[in-house]
């Protein structure tokens, strides 16, 4: 394959004022950054976000300090520069809005009229700036009966229905509701976030004007329940907890072998015949109550306990290779660490190293976004606090040492 002509970044020359603070707007911010926008991230001084301090884990320097680097923090704040301001004052909320007079995009995730009392909110920002895109994050939107409320991930999960589909089957051991493993909804809402900003300054190149995006946690918790939602709206069937199984594919979860766990991902009923064959049953394939899926479906507890008592007889590697060999979709169950030692994870690249001011090298997990023409680039490490105040005041408000001094002085910076 010919090499592609290497174009500009994506959103080069795009100014974000990053206002958000914990997973999902930082992340959102985080993937613009990664896309090439200029992205000032606005922090509290003496504190800044507050993931910064959330640790244990921390990542240290040489003299195994740690300060404002905790693992949490580095994974959402990787290409953008921290400038201090003091919010609360009236000086600083007065310089935030001259630096959102120069953005195309703010980003923020306060409580519902949060930014109000300080002048701050979508109404003032964008008559001062009609271009701009004011993306706001909360965890119930902009209207409606819950708005005012607070929202956390957990909180969401189990109000957005998530957590009623996910855990151990009822009358199973561990049974009851399961939060995921990972903050799910925020990884969602941030995700969604970088899509609206984008498609709204898409829409900006046509109309000239900017627009308020309103992205609620509830709102793309209710929308990442997918196919279970839809089997709901259209079937009028209620999904329950399944544990590891699919409630429309059979077989389509974990199965024990001799030395663990695999997981079997049949998606038809070519594949079914195929592992069949493998399993040393080819007779299952045939059978009328397992011939196609709504038959395995309609008969899902007779056919994987057939299954758990093959599966257990080999390993899990040789279950693994056998069944790849045939094409059959399978794999094994990874703990985080033998993710990043996958072969493949390793070619692809997923784990980055990102040189930091004061920690060497610092660990990060790759954008997956692959641009054959305009690729994402790592171009700074998570910021330490303020870090960039000066540079970025400079840049963005043409402030010079004196006016940058005095800002110091009242403690405005």
């Amino acid at each position: 394959m010919e090499a592609t002509a290497q174009r500009a970044a994506p959103l080069r020359g795009i100014k974000v004022l990053d206002l958000s603070r914990v997973l999902a707007g930082p992340l959102a911010g985080q993937v613009l950054g990664d896309l090439g926008a200029d992205v000032v991230k606005v922090e509290r001084p003496g504190q800044g976000d507050d993931t910064r301090s959330w640790g244990p884990p921390y990542l240290n320097n040489a003299s195994g300090e740690h300060r404002d680097a905790a693992a949490y923090f580095l994974c959402a704040n990787r290409n953008k520069r921290s400038v201090t301001i003091d919010m609360a004052r009236p000086e600083g909320q007065a310089l935030i809005r001259r630096l959102a007079m120069e953005a195309d995009v703010v980003l923020e995730n306060f409580k519902l009229g949060g930014l109000a009392r300080y002048g701050l909110d979508a109404p003032t920002l964008l008559a001062l700036n009609p271009r701009l895109v004011y993306c706001s994050i909360t965890g119930f939107g902009q209207d409606g009966p819950y708005a005012a409320r607070a929202g956390y991930d957990f909180l969401i999960q189990g109000m957005g229905g998530l957590m009623s589909v996910t855990g151990a089957a009822e009358g199973e051991p561990g049974a009851g509701p399961q939060k995921v493993g990972v903050a799910l909804t925020d990884v969602m809402t941030g995700l969604y976030a970088a899509i609206a900003i984008q498609a709204a300054l898409a829409e900006r190149t046509r109309s000239g004007l900017g627009q308020h995006v309103d992205l609620a946690l509830l709102d793309v918790q209710i929308a990442g329940l997918a196919n279970q939602a839809s089997n709901y709206l259209a079937g009028g069937v209620l999904p329950g907890r399944m544990g590891n199984s699919h409630p429309n594919i059979v077989p389509y979860q974990d199965f024990p072998t001799a030395d663990g766990d695999m997981i079997l991902a049949i998606g038809n009923d070519g594949q079914f015949a195929k592992f069949c064959a493998v399993a040393g049953h080819p007779e299952w394939s045939k059978d009328e109550r397992f011939a196609t899926n709504p038959q395995r479906v309609a008969n899902r507890v007779v056919l994987i306990r057939q299954l758990r008592q093959v599966t257990i007889t080999r390993d899990t590697a040789d279950w693994i290779a056998a069944l790849e060999a045939a094409g059959v979709p399978c794999g094994p169950i990874n703990r985080i660490d033998q993710v990043f030692a996958d072969p493949h994870v390793q070619a692809r690249g997923l784990r980055i190293n990102v040189e930091h001011p004061t920690l060497g090298e610092v660990p990060l997990v790759a954008n997956p976004m692959r641009l054959a023409a305009s690729p994402v680039a790592y171009r700074l490490a998570p910021p330490t606090l303020g870090q960039h105040t000066d540079e970025v005041l400079r840049e963005w408000l043409q402030l010079d040492d004196a006016q940058l001094g005095a800002l110091r002085q009242q403690a405005i910076l």
